[in-house]
């Protein structure tokens, strides 16, 4: 089934907020197996968004828009909804309650203004917010499914998860469905193309998808079959050619992030860690302890910006960072080394390197970053030579030294 998504609102097409309703509906839907084939916005104008709705329900199955579902006068939706439809606006006495009783369990009269929200397309379904006053709208109507929420990111969500998929994935004769992504890091998309293509057979009803992202690469598998077990085998078969040729680099399936990976692996091998950062000044530490029971294995870091601290606090030589530079094989190295010792732990990491958008060189340019790794057998370094802006730098390099750590207590060449 097709979908187009419409998100509403002069500061979206402004570009004054950042439109991630769209981002989050498109990745939901999909995930579920629907086609998303356009994405409209429209401003805060009655005609544009009318026009918008009648071109978007002549060209796909199913239209969910976002935003102007508010009381204020610039919430103009339901009323472009209605004359689109050729429908009325009805009061609904139980919506108006469960919008008082919301307010009143804030300890707050609500304000006469709500009252608006309560005035709702005739014959319409609604779907109940559990984070606001305005609830999701749905009409359906010649084959055609219409459904409205409000542009508020979590209310959206809230609806779209709760009411919207399961509905959508009732509607209709629909095929069973599995979905599982695949997510792999310390490799580039098209290398994992170049590995796989000789042999990818897709079965009928199975799709895979690329999704890259300086995390790594998700592999989404999509499969569709007569029955849920049929659905579910023809997705394995695809997970499983993945894991045969690139298995090396998966670090985990579906919603699993490689901190919460590694994180597991330390605990499971009763393994401790402390790290030392330059360029990414703490990113590391904070990834590591935003995992849930992070103190059983992670005991501390050093935030080593200045040179003089990495000598003072790592025990870096100072003539390493003379001879070959704070952004080096050596000191990052010693960085780990002197990490390890102090803190006492089995493993230390650590990242110095230039994330810019000054102080690169031609020897060594802006995004040369440097990951030490000290463990009680060894100690070594890898340089990674990574693209993008500042932000997108830091973000990598925090990854790329987890995924160094990873490999090595899988012991992963």
């Amino acid at each position: 089934m097709e979908v187009e998504l419409i998100t509403i609102g002069d500061e979206i097409i402004t570009g004054h907020t950042i439109d991630t309703n769209a981002a989050y509906m498109a990745t939901r839907l999909v995930d579920n197996g629907f086609v998303v084939r356009y994405r409209t916005s429209v401003g805060d104008n009655a005609e544009d968004m009318e026009e918008a709705f009648r071109q978007a329900l002549k060209r796909v199955d199913i239209v969910l828009t976002t935003g102007g579902l508010g009381p204020t006068d610039d919430d103009i939706t339901k009323r472009s909804i209605v004359k689109v439809f050729k429908r009325n606006l009805i009061f609904h006495e139980d919506v108006l309650e469960d919008i008082r009783a919301r307010y009143a369990r804030r300890g707050i009269e609500m304000p006469a203004i709500n009252q608006n929200q309560a005035l709702l397309p005739q014959g319409a379904t609604f779907f109940p917010n559990a984070n606001g006053s305005a609830v999701g709208i749905c009409i359906a109507e010649q084959g055609r499914i219409f459904i409205s929420l409000p542009g508020v990111p979590f209310e959206m969500r809230q609806i779209l998860d709760d009411h919207v998929i399961p509905y959508l994935r009732g509607v209709g004769d629909r095929h069973a469905l599995k979905v599982i992504k695949v997510r792999t890091t310390g490799i580039i998309e098209s290398k994992i193309a170049e590995i796989i293509v000789g042999e990818l057979k897709l079965e009928p009803g199975v799709r895979l998808a690329y999704l890259p992202g300086y995390r790594g690469v998700d592999l989404r598998v999509i499969a569709s079959g007569e029955t849920q077990d049929e659905a579910d085998e023809k997705a394995r078969g695809l997970v499983r050619f993945l894991e045969e040729k690139v298995g090396d680099y998966v670090y985990g399936y579906d919603e699993d992030t490689l901190d919460e990976v590694v994180g597991q692996l330390l605990k499971d091998n009763d393994r401790t860690l402390s790290v030392a950062e330059s360029c990414t000044a703490g990113l590391l530490g904070a990834a590591i302890t935003s995992v849930h029971g992070a103190s059983v294995y992670f005991k501390g870091g050093v935030l080593a910006y200045a040179n003089d601290v990495k000598i003072r606090q790592l025990g870096v030589p100072a003539d390493i960072i003379e001879q070959h530079g704070a952004v080096s094989e050596e000191c990052a190295i010693a960085m780990a080394a002197g990490c390890r010792e102090r803190f006492e732990t089995d493993y230390a990491l650590s990242i110095t390197g230039i994330a810019g958008p000054d102080g690169g060189t031609d020897e060594k340019p802006v995004g040369t970053v440097w990951i030490g790794l000290a463990t009680a057998r060894e100690q070594r370094a890898r340089c990674l030579h990574l693209g993008g802006l500042r932000d997108a730098i830091r973000k990598r390099s925090v990854f790329g030294a987890l995924e160094m750590l990873r490999r090595e207590i899988l012991d992963i060449s």
